[in-house]
Formats: C-alpha cells, structure tokens, sequence
C-alpha cells in the first residue's frame, strides 16, 4: 500500500517535474549468519523455506534462501549452485575487496536475465515471498536476488463469461505475466505503460495499472492510483476486491468498472484512452471508467460488418427493456387496467387464471423467485447436470405449476420470456442489477399500477443519471449528449466514420484514424460524379486503344 503511494506521489509530481524523496532502509550486515537469522525471524521456519549454505568459488561462505513451492528447482541449480560453487577459471580474477564481489557474481557470473541488488534488510522477506531467489554472501554487505519464480498455472483457453461468435479464442488466466504478455502481443508499442506494485498487507497481491502513454489522460491515470493507494486491506484475492473498493457509489446495483476475461477487449479499451487493472491470481481485468453503454456491447460488434453489429445491438437493447418492464407492466394491466387489452386477449387470460388463488403480483413474484432460484442452482452444479437440470427444470416446475394452479399459463410464459431476455445482456453484472430491480418494479406495479411502473421507471433512471465512473457521467454520450460519441452507442457506425477516441475520456490523442481517410474511403466506393466506382483491368486503356501494339 505503501508501495502504491509511492508510485501515485511519484505519477503526479512527474508531471509537475518534480522528484520523490528517498525512503529510508535498513541496512544488511557483513555477517551471514546474523541476516540469516534477521529473514528468520520474519518468515518463520516455513516447511517450504529452503536455505541452502555452501562455499562460493570455496572461499566464501554463502547461502541461498528460496521459497521450493515458487521456485525453479533446475534453474537454481543450473543457473546459481553451478557456477557459483565452482572456482572461476582464472582465481586471480577474484576481487581482493570483498566490496567489488557484487559486480564481479552480477557481471561475471550469474546467467540470470531478472534480478537486482539491494543492500535493505527489511526488503528481502518481500522478495522472498515473491518467488525471488536470495543470494547472501558473509563480508558482503550486499544482496542479490533473481527472479526464477516457478508456478503451475492452466493454460489459455477460451473465456467461459464472454462467448463471441467470431474474434479471438483467448482468455486471461491468474498468471499475471502471462496476462500482460497477452496484452503486449496486442500492443507492440512502445507507448504501452505497466505500474505494478503490491496490495494487501497480507496477501501482497502484484497489481498492474495499465495504459498508453500518449492516449490515455494523465488525470485518470493518477486518479486510479490514488484510489488504489486509499485502499487499506489485508488482502485482495481477486480483482472483485478492487472493484468494490474504487468504484464511486458501491450502493448503487450498477457496475461502475467493468470486468472482462477478454484481452482484445482490454487492448479495445487502451486504445480508446481506458486505463486497466490487473491482478495476479485474477483472470479478469478491470476497465475504467465504465459507462452504461458498455454493458451492452460485445466484441461481436465490431468484428462484423456494422449493419449486423446494429441490429444485434438494438436486439439487445429491446430484450433488456423487455426484461426490466415486461412482469411489471403485465402485473399492472391484470390487476388495475384490463381494459388496455383487446377483448379476446382480455377472455383468453382471465379463463387461465381462472383457478389461481394469488392475486397477479404475488403469483409473478412465486415465479420469478423460483426462476432465480433455478438459474442459481444451474449455475452452481456441475455442467454436466447444470444443462440437463436448466432445461427439464424449467419444462417440469412450468407444467406442474400451471397443472396444480399456482400460475396461470400466461403467467409463465411472461416469466419465461422475461428470463430468456435478461440472458441477452452481455455483462453478467450489469444483468444481475437489472434483475434486482425488476422486483421492486413489480411490487410497484401491484400496489399502484401503470402510476407505479412509471414512478419507479422515474427513479430508475434518475439514479442512471445521478451515477459517475471516474468522474464520466454514467448515462454518457446520451446524457450529456454528444453527437461524435453516438456514432458508437445504439448503432455502431462504420469503422472509417469513427474518426476520433470518446471525447468524455479527453484522450491526449484524440485522433483515431488520419482526418484524409474517410474521404480516401468514400472516393474508393464513388467516383466524383456520384457513380459507382468500378476497377479497370491493368491492360486496360481508358482512351480505348488496346494495350497490345
């Protein structure tokens, strides 16, 4: 935390062009054993602390001390015990001051690509606990220790929370290296930014603040390092954690940051001027800020032609509308105006709830509860049964219901449609906020009506317009409107119409494609005239002369 503080002082006085100050240490000793004993008495004797002493070029006495459950065991023994307890070819190459032996295993040595040297005691318990391989040497007031952090993890598989069509297979895993590798394959660029430090007092969980340098806006990026130095925990096992603590009304059912297993979605975001987080052992990346318009778009979006990507954006947004309005717009025509409906649908739904004890409120509340409740339990059973007990579950509970004459069978219909529309919403969090409220609506609409639907609408979207992400109004381009961002929010325009980056983002270059090339476009599909434009053959002769003479 401490770490992150640092890191966020030294962001914002960087671009004020000023230093930070030093941060005192604590130094080591010349003698082993005593530094031995100091790394002891903050790690305790852990089962899987190894300390391993021996004679370096058998003059020295030494000690390397690794964690067996991170480290690589060959690459130790390959890399650090070999050539370090052999006597170097030339013995009078060895520095006769024990102060010049640093440089001499650093340079001369070690064939390690990662490490450094420290001369802070306090510092090694951490670098330890790391996966870091400590070096400790008696007379030498310095330690060197070298990254060999070994650790089993899965390998990249398809995202299971985002199903795409068409577009990339892969997916982050809980290996941070392996998460920003993603990302730097995406971004070759020498502009892309990662500050990492740790966070949680226990855990020290490696968190990675991400952006390009040239795109992203400095004041957001010093804004979520602020916020992430303000968080004092003892741990974060998981990017959820995070979230929880950055975001700006936690309150509110709406997500404010947005999680994704995607990478080309985070690199997406980079390039718009969105800043990502990271967390080791998590593999979701936070985007920020988050607006409401994002909830509602796939990846599907932009790797298909953008008149398909339209419509199935407008399909989205109609079944999300269905799902939130449609129980409680049903509940409010049965109960208190049924004359908005035509005669014959009127006759057909009264003869169904004809042996229904409940009123309709309380027999559309049984229902969407046993819904969640079945939903829930899919979700939480193994897949193999998940899928059977989704599909009979539904098929059974529905007809036994309608047969027992708990529910209506419009009523069920309504229910079950109202489920498969909420499964449209792309961010599982963001339907799970609308599901929630899809509740008290219904309450509303027992109690007072089509007047209850439209004060708790009201509401609804008063919250929507009261909410933040990082300081960007959370119902932006729409409210505040903003014609140039609409090109991509209920119709995604054309690739080359999208000439700049989000304006409410204030991106450092707002430019997204050259100013010249949509017009270059526009005069490869017409002509000046107006005409088709129609590719000639390359032997051919506008003048109409043949090309053979």
């Amino acid at each position: 935390m401490k770490n992150w503080k640092r890191k966020y002082t030294s962001f914002k006085e960087k671009q004020h062009s000023k230093t930070l100050g030093a941060r005192p240490e604590q130094k080591l000793g010349s003698l082993l054993e005593p530094n031995l004993q100091s790394i002891l008495q903050v790690l305790g004797e852990d089962g899987d602390l190894i300390i391993r002493r021996f004679r370096m070029y058998g003059l020295y006495d030494a000690a390397i001390i690794f964690f067996s459950s991170m480290a690589d065991l060959s690459q130790i023994h390959e890399h650090l015990l070999k050539p370090l307890m052999n006597p170097p070819a030339d013995p009078t190459s060895l520095p006769a001051d024990s102060r010049d032996l640093p440089d001499f295993i650093w340079n001369l040595t070690i064939h390690v690509a990662q490490g450094d040297r420290t001369s802070d005691l306090s510092s090694l318990p951490d670098s330890l606990v790391a996966g870091n391989v400590v070096l400790l040497v008696n007379s030498m007031e310095q330690a060197l220790y070298f990254n060999l952090r070994k650790i089993e993890q899965r390998s990249i598989e398809q995202p299971q929370t985002e199903q795409i069509l068409r577009g990339s297979r892969e997916g982050f895993i809980e290996n941070l290296e392996s998460n920003l590798s993603l990302l730097r394959y995406r971004l070759q660029t020498p502009d892309f930014r990662v500050q990492t430090c740790p966070l949680g007092a226990r855990t020290h969980s490696q968190v990675a603040v991400c952006y390009i340098d040239g795109i992203a806006n400095p004041a957001l990026v010093e804004e979520v390092m602020r916020r992430l130095s303000m968080i004092h925990t003892d741990s974060i096992i998981d990017a959820g954690y995070i979230e929880q603590f950055i975001e700006d009304q936690p309150l509110s059912p709406f997500p404010q940051v947005q999680p994704t297993e995607r990478p080309d979605r985070s690199t997406a975001a980079l390039l718009e001027g969105r800043v990502i987080i990271l967390v080791d052992g998590s593999p979701f990346s936070l985007i920020v800020p988050a607006l409401f318009n994002q909830f509602l778009q796939t990846m599907d979006d932009y790797t298909e032609r953008f008149i398909v990507g339209s419509l199935i954006r407008f399909v989205r947004l109609i079944a999300l509308i269905f799902s939130l309005f449609f129980p409680a717009l049903y509940v409010s025509i049965i109960s208190f105006n049924p004359e908005l409906m035509p005669t014959e649908f009127a006759v057909a739904i009264s003869g169904g709830r004809a042996g229904v004890p409940f009123p309709a409120v309380l027999e559309v509340l049984v229902m969407e509860v046993s819904m969640e409740v079945l939903r829930e339990a899919t979700i939480r059973l193994p897949q193999m049964i998940g899928g059977a007990l989704s599909i009979v579950g539904v098929l059974v509970v529905g007809q036994a219901a309608v047969a027992a004459g708990l529910a209506s069978p419009t009523t069920v219909v309504i229910v079950a449609l109202t489920t498969i529309g909420s499964f449209a919403t792309p961010a599982y969090n963001a339907a799970i906020a609308l599901r929630m409220l899809r509740f008290p609506l219904i309450l509303m609409a027992g109690l007072f009506g089509l007047y209850g639907v439209m004060i708790g609408t009201i509401a609804v979207i008063n919250h929507l317009l009261v909410l933040e992400s990082f300081g960007v109004p959370y119902m932006t381009p729409y409210v505040p409107a903003v014609w140039r961002d609409m090109k991509d929010s209920l119709v995604r325009a054309p690739l080359w119409w999208i000439k700049r980056r989000p304006s409410f983002l204030h991106a450092s270059d707002p430019d997204r494609l050259s100013r010249s090339m949509p017009k270059e476009y526009a005069a490869q599909i017409f002509t000046e005239e107006g005409e088709p434009y129609e590719q000639h053959p390359a032997n051919h002769d506008p003048s109409g002369h043949s090309g053979n003479h």
